[in-house]
């Protein structure tokens, strides 16, 4: 075993005894765990408990993160794996880090490489994506918005309507609304949301991602059936909590 791995151990090792200081949970030597880098596609680490052993497998991209990062880790995931709460010293020492500009530009581009991405049809039986995407560009932002690979979703997704993934260049609306039943303005406005990500990028604020910044509600709200819009969204949502009510 090399140093590096028998480092890793000793450091997890030591987040249990911090954390599970009587052994309630788990009776660990460094020997039962089993820590190891793995290529991810994106910013992901996991922790496993099986026959008594721990396996943790951390993203390869924290390969060269400093010493204090990759024991903030430890404590963050063996938290998670004993259902208690992080040391917020810790969680602060790692979002610091993950969300540096280097290392988020390294897990888009593992994203981008390692990552699959389904990709259906923009033409649907009812509606299609490319003919409203260009209605809706020139509508409302003056043609400016440069046409991503747009797609119906392979299922018919009723909890996510829609979705814009910067590092694939792709925005998937849910088959779901390829109805019908459904209004197109309805239609519209989930693409219209997911055209303003585009406009208006995540911004990094105190080590978080927002993705609805005020910019963006503000033009989210200029769309003239917005309140349709939400009332609509309201009843969609109201909809599968009675299903779901009824199933349990």
């Amino acid at each position: 075993m090399s140093q590096n791995s028998l480092h890793l151990q000793r450091v997890f090792n030591d987040a249990f005894r911090h954390l599970d200081a009587k052994g309630r949970r788990f009776r660990l030597n460094a020997a039962d765990i089993e820590v190891r880098f793995y290529p991810y596609a994106g910013l992901h680490h996991t922790i496993r408990v099986r026959s008594g052993r721990v396996y943790v497998r951390l993203s390869d991209i924290f390969q060269s993160a400093p010493p204090e990062v990759i024991r903030a880790l430890a404590f963050l995931l063996v938290a998670r794996l004993l259902a208690r709460k992080a040391p917020p010293a810790h969680e602060k020492i790692y979002r610091a880090y993950a969300f540096s500009a280097q290392v988020l530009r390294a897990s888009d581009i593992a994203r981008q490489k390692r990552g699959r991405k389904v990709i259906s049809s923009a033409k649907g039986k009812v509606y299609d994506l490319d003919q409203l995407f260009d209605r809706l560009n020139r509508r409302y932002f003056d043609g400016d918005i440069e046409t991503p690979l747009l797609t119906w979703s392979k299922r018919r997704a009723k909890r996510i309507l829609g979705h814009h993934d910067a590092v694939h260049n792709t925005i998937t609306i849910s088959k779901a609304l390829d109805s019908r039943d459904v209004p197109e303005w309805f239609v519209e406005y989930i693409l219209y949301h997911e055209m303003l990500h585009i406009k208006h990028p995540a911004k990094l604020i105190n080590g978080r991602r927002h993705y609805h910044t005020p910019a963006f509600r503000s033009e989210e709200q200029r769309f003239p059936r917005y309140q349709a819009s939400q009332e609509w969204l309201d009843r969609v949502v109201r909809k599968q909590h009675e299903l779901r009510a009824r199933a349990a």
